[in-house]
């Protein structure tokens, strides 16, 4: 099994300067996977409740994502509802409903343990560790978290970060996390913490990468028209990954590929509302971006 990515499938109701929607298919999984679907074949682990679209289920299906690990559950699905502003990196969280997600804790098919690269998405550290102990002997292990963990949850947090190689977050969670301003003292404050590779994602303005030795940079796609800032740093997550395992090197130059390849599919998936974008996306749009981007990055 290649990546293997441990998340939520969610309905979310969303409210920017461009629109509201109401209860339209998001969640770190769905979007970390579709994104990576375009560089690898995953699997998802997660759960939906009775009324999750079954035309979602196909989609993934045709996306060559394995669902093996998605479980359908009696009851509603989670359900997120926030607000932006006119400034696309904050928003609003209005209401928060787990419902079939609140008691989650799977166990995960015998080809999902031998995966050699696991995804941890933003969900509770908990869970996060105990799914980390079902798996064997993977090469990379990743995780993504949010304020509220770091906020409610640092030792258990901390605990699951000493055991993973890459850490994934945005620069408020990583300035939050070490008590740290500067940007780059706050990424190597996280390596000290055990990963060896830190992306810090920074919106509208790029991502940093941060290694032992080393840093870079990417901007971000300079989009004019910002519909939907929801679910871009899962997508980023899933292009990096997904990138990576395709590649299956992990030297430098993949990773500041994957990069930029994480930027591509974060830049596509704010261009209009949930995932609508990710689902009609070719590969010839994503190799044109990407060439625009080393445009962008080469004087």
């Amino acid at each position: 099994m290649s990546l293997v990515i441990v998340g939520s499938l969610a309905f979310d109701t969303i409210e920017t300067p461009k629109g509201r929607k109401e209860r339209i298919v998001g969640g770190s999984c769905t979007y970390c996977a579709l994104a990576a679907s375009y560089f690898t074949s995953p699997g998802i682990v997660g759960v939906v409740g009775e009324d999750f679209p079954e035309e979602v289920i196909e989609l993934l299906k045709k996306r060559k994502i394995d669902i093996q690990g998605l479980e359908r559950k009696p009851g509603k699905t989670f359900h997120w509802e926030g607000r932006y502003g006119h400034d696309p990196n904050f928003r609003t969280t209005l209401k928060l409903e787990m419902n079939v997600f609140d008691n989650f804790k799977p166990e995960l098919p015998a080809k999902y343990k031998e995966t050699d690269m696991l995804f941890l998405a933003n969900i509770d550290p908990d869970l996060q560790e105990d799914i980390l102990s079902q798996v064997k002997k993977p090469k990379i292990v990743a995780m993504d978290t949010i304020n509220f963990w770091i906020k409610n949850k640092r030792p258990q947090l901390v605990r699951v970060m000493e055991k993973v190689d890459v850490f994934f977050a945005n620069d408020e969670e990583v300035k939050l996390l070490t008590e740290e301003i500067n940007l780059i003292k706050a990424g190597k404050r996280v390596l000290n913490m055990g990963p060896s590779l830190v992306v810090i994602k920074k919106g509208e303005h790029g991502a940093l990468v941060l290694g032992k030795n080393n840093i870079f940079g990417v901007l971000a796609y300079p989009c004019e028209d910002v519909v939907d800032p929801t679910g871009a740093g899962d997508s980023f997550a899933g292009g990096f990954l997904g990138y990576m395992d395709r590649a299956r090197q992990g030297n430098q130059s993949d990773i500041r590929k994957a990069a930029v390849f994480g930027s591509v599919m974060a830049s596509y998936t704010i261009e209009d509302f949930g995932i609508e974008r990710l689902k009609s996306l070719s590969d010839s749009e994503i190799k044109d971006r990407f060439s625009a981007f080393k445009k962008l990055l080469s004087f």
